[in-house]
């Protein structure tokens, strides 16, 4: 049996695993709201974690690009990135992956010959990982430049209504 066979067979298995790992990240009243309630409307973040998640996790064991796989991080990190995660904790759910599957294998790693797949697979989720943070990073930046946009503007505000403002001329 290839790893590729077996984490198809197990899909629905480690997806579930992985979106409670993922839930479970956040206080006690947004986990079991997200995991509660399944209106789309009324849970944007759980049904995006959800679905993203199911993405991920197709485009990792398919040997989806590196597009597909940015993607379906992005709509994961991009709400994290916005919320008070550590950088760590943001994209730690990734890691988390290699965790969830080494239990799921248990013996038949090495009874099924799949070590060497496996380490490959592995590689590929601290690549995903490290793609994660480069995302995250960007979202970050981003936030951090609108914020300094909206303070210069409301500086500038401020201090036209103290009529303390002159003119330049060109």
């Amino acid at each position: 049996m290839k790893l590729q066979d077996f984490l198809s067979d197990k899909r629905s298995s480690l997806i579930k695993k992985w979106s409670k790992v993922l839930i479970e990240s956040y206080p006690l009243g947004s986990h079991n709201f997200f995991v509660r309630e399944k209106d789309i409307f009324a849970n944007p973040v759980g049904n995006t974690i959800s679905r993203e998640v199911k993405n991920l996790y197709d485009a990792l064991i398919t040997g989806g690009d590196a597009e597909k796989i940015a993607s379906s991080l992005d709509g994961i990190i991009r709400i994290r990135a916005v919320q008070d995660f550590e950088p760590s904790q943001a994209i730690s759910f990734v890691l988390r992956l290699k965790d969830l599957i080494r239990k799921e294998l248990g013996k038949a790693c090495a009874d099924k010959g799949l070590s060497d797949e496996l380490l490959q697979f592995e590689k590929k989720i601290d690549d995903t990982l490290l793609q994660a943070f480069d995302i995250y990073s960007q979202c970050r930046q981003q936030i951090y430049e609108i914020r300094v946009h909206e303070v210069k503007n409301h500086l500038g505000k401020l201090l036209e209504r103290a009529n303390l403002t002159c003119e330049i001329p060109e």
